[in-house]
């Protein structure tokens, strides 16, 4: 099979495109016929070696978690599925090795959901990590109805899902992005602000008894204003900085494989009640190109590569 690989750690340099073995699957994995493979900066953190205390990787290893196709192969105790079904995964095992960006992905059943009809694959590959992340989040900080909820990066991949679910929690968004995006945040629920000098002012004047909770998915100094701006019995979640948990007594969150989460979050999709924002596709034979414009940042939606058996 046709995989994107890299054999040591670094740049995007260190892509190629070579034929590997088919994978195996072990009594409680799918073989999945790969479609779509949805792109994450997480990725390529792994292959520059960033996250090496972390996350174990063994070389060479092909990229990629998030991940939507048809099961090629079952397991021995794999009852949920059947050769022929239409899947999405976080198919994040415990070692980096048999990534998305191939022709065929050996998925955990524990990271599979069904595939709902009305999706696309596209759509379900570009789902998972970041519809979890923010999922997970939310679900931590307790977000609920009547709430007024901070969302910084609210226009990026894991904010935007972020500031759907919110809405659709019953809370009140205020998302902090740039000017150029805040008619898109309207569009999404949000009441936008500009991140940077003046995001606390501008945050006060929108809810000046302070936000219930105050969600980060942007990193850098975005709690530094949460003095400022957090209520009384507020509560702080982040994916980015562990002051969140550290400082202000809240939580850091890293996300999890969860299958009927996932399930939950592909049929909001399918009816309609989740958008999924799309910035470009790929061809498998491209994916470094892709990993390169992901790199270079300012995508607002996801990068999907497709692959064709």
């Amino acid at each position: 099979m046709k995989a994107l690989v890299y054999s040591d750690f670094g740049g995007n340099d260190r892509f190629q495109i070579v034929d590997r073995e088919m994978p195996h699957n072990g009594p409680d994995t799918l073989v999945v016929r790969v479609v779509a493979a949805g792109l994450n900066p997480v990725d390529y953190k792994v292959r520059e070696g960033y996250l090496r205390g972390a996350i174990d990787t063994l070389l060479p290893a092909v990229p990629g978690w998030d991940v939507a196709g048809i099961v090629e192969k079952t397991g021995l105790d794999t009852p949920e599925f059947a050769v022929g079904d239409a899947v999405l995964a976080y198919a994040r095992a415990d070692v980096v090795q048999h990534g998305s960006l191939a022709e065929y992905m050996p998925v955990p059943v524990r990271t599979a959901a069904h595939k709902p009809e009305g999706v696309s694959f596209e759509q379900a590959a570009a789902l998972p990590l970041t519809g979890l992340t923010a999922l997970q989040s939310l679900e931590r900080a307790g977000v609920r109805s009547g709430q007024t909820v901070l969302i910084h990066g609210a226009a990026g991949g894991v904010g935007s899902f972020g500031v759907q679910l919110a809405v659709l929690r019953g809370a009140r968004v205020v998302g902090t992005a740039s000017p150029a995006n805040h008619e898109y945040l309207r569009s999404l629920g949000a009441e936008p602000i500009a991140y940077g000098d003046g995001v606390v002012d501008a945050a006060r004047a929108l809810a000046p008894e302070g936000f219930d909770v105050i969600v980060d998915y942007a990193g850098g100094a975005s709690l530094d204003s949460v003095p400022h701006l957090l209520a009384s019995a507020g509560t702080v979640v982040s994916i980015a900085d562990p002051r969140a948990r550290s400082e202000f007594g809240g939580h850091y969150v890293w996300v999890r494989p969860g299958a009927a989460q996932l399930a939950e979050l592909a049929h909001l999709v399918a009816d309609g009640a989740l958008r999924v924002e799309i910035a470009a596709t790929y061809p498998l034979d491209e994916a470094a190109a892709a990993y390169a414009a992901l790199e270079q940042g300012h995508t607002r939606g996801k990068l999907v590569v497709t692959t064709a058996v």
